[in-house]
């Protein structure tokens, strides 16, 4: 008898030797793709985050970092910038700044149409008029202080100056008024003398006031006898590189607080180890992405372990960070790399360098903006650009001819799929026939074997 066998299972293991060169071949280009897919998202991953860092830097405007402090607290807070200069200033704030509030209690449900208008003033000067005879929003015939509020917010001048808002508190509904403005010329002050309806005349002329706006009041020296600021605002300016909000007033007789402005070497360590954190993680996502990988270890080799211009980002940047920059180094204020390439910082020589030279901190790192560029921040940002480059950087031409060669893969796939499925339809054929004809023989064998027996 002969063997039997499965046609379906014949035709499967002959279609797939039949592609089987091809698919090899093209399976390793597909994954290679796929790797070099994923390797270019966390090469531009790292990319920007480092990107990030160093423009988050530039933004400071200065790696050298400043403090400022008060004797007291709780009666202002102080930032600084580039200009602030170490000192000590002393402050009298003898009052802060309000905004003009203004509450109506009670105002009555009128009847509708409400005709003439609420004339709104700030610091005595006519600031915009209300017009009430369209604001009964919901139609039912009255005016309510709901609709009062969002026909004052609503009004064509008012534009954010004076904000109105209803509050209930137990059975009491109150409309009050809020200068946007702190200060005396934001005083808010009504005139209801065209209003139709004598009731509401009548009580949106009784407003009583919540708040009074002032103008803040400081000395710089102690009162009386120092210099007097008197302004609008609560955020004084006057001392170069340094902002003060003013939050309280002091007691009358008290005596003056002392602002004192200093160098913060704290603050500058730490902008100096941003860079150098941020430098470090780059250059680890980069020594992944590029190592030889060992047999010896059971390490793979990195998705770009063989290409030369991944290995010129890697070495241009290690190049980079140890460039003179207007006469100085990074190695003078403390940041040096071992032989793995890995920085690292001294804050103790850090220190005595910026006691030494304050400025040249900022002349070694520099700025990148979109109109300035100098030092290590401006060398960095610009060569970066040259792989992260939205339009024509090395990543996104990288990326692009990656997804070109998958999309031919896809192709050839497909072809490939349409290559196996004919062939195996075509051994399928044949073995199922083939299977047909052996079993026509085996049949006929049987039939001659019954014959012989017989006789």
């Amino acid at each position: 008898m002969a063997t039997s066998f499965d046609p379906a299972s014949t035709a499967t293991a002959l279609a797939n030797a039949y592609v089987q060169a091809a698919q090899t071949q093209l399976t390793t280009q597909t994954q290679r793709s796929q790797a070099q897919a994923t390797g270019l998202t966390k090469l531009q991953s790292a990319l920007k985050a480092f990107d990030t860092a160093v423009a988050g830097l530039s933004n400071k405007k200065t790696m050298v970092a400043s403090s400022a402090t008060f004797s007291s607290t709780g009666f202002a807070t102080a930032t600084t910038t580039t200009k602030a200069t170490p000192g000590t200033y002393p402050l009298f704030i003898e009052q802060v700044a309000t905004a003009s509030q203004v509450v109506f209690t009670d105002l009555p449900a009128v009847p509708v149409p409400v005709t003439g208008t609420l004339s709104i003033s700030q610091g005595g000067i006519a600031a915009f008029d209300v017009d009430f005879s369209t604001a009964d929003i919901d139609g039912n015939g009255t005016l309510s202080q709901a609709e009062m509020a969002r026909a004052i917010n609503s009004a064509a001048d008012n534009k954010g100056k004076v904000t109105a808002s209803v509050l209930t508190t137990g059975n009491t509904t109150q409309l009050v008024l809020t200068s946007a403005a702190t200060g005396e010329a934001g005083e808010i002050t009504v005139n209801a003398s065209t209003i139709s309806n004598a009731a509401l005349k009548s009580n949106l002329s009784a407003g009583t006031t919540l708040v009074q706006g002032k103008d803040a009041i400081l000395w710089l020296g102690a009162k009386d006898t120092g210099v007097k600021v008197k302004q609008a605002s609560n955020t004084y300016t006057g001392i170069e590189g340094v902002s003060v909000t003013l939050t309280q007033a002091q007691a009358s007789g008290g005596s003056p607080i002392n602002l004192t402005v200093a160098n913060d070497t704290s603050g500058t360590a730490n902008n100096v180890k941003t860079f150098v954190d941020a430098f470090n993680t780059l250059k680890t996502a980069l020594d992944a992405l590029t190592t030889a990988g060992s047999v010896k270890d059971g390490t793979a080799a990195g998705v770009f372990s063989s290409d030369s211009s991944i290995r010129s980002l890697r070495n241009k940047l290690n190049d980079i960070v140890r460039q003179d920059f207007g006469g100085v180094k990074l190695t003078d204020f403390g940041v040096s790399s071992d032989r793995d390439g890995k920085l690292t910082l001294d804050n103790t020589k850090l220190e005595k360098k910026l006691a030494a030279s304050p400025d040249a901190l900022d002349t070694v790192f520099g700025t990148a903006t979109l109109t300035t560029s100098s030092g290590l921040l401006g060398a960095t940002d610009k060569y970066l650009d040259v792989w992260l480059n939205s339009l024509n950087g090395q990543i996104k031409r990288r990326q692009d001819s990656v997804q070109s060669a998958q999309a031919a893969q896809t192709t050839r796939q497909t072809r490939l799929d349409a290559q196996y499925e004919s062939a195996y339809n075509r051994y399928l054929k044949q073995f199922t026939v083939l299977q047909s004809i052996q079993a026509q023989m085996e049949q006929t064998t049987n039939m001659f074997d019954a014959m012989s027996t017989g006789s």
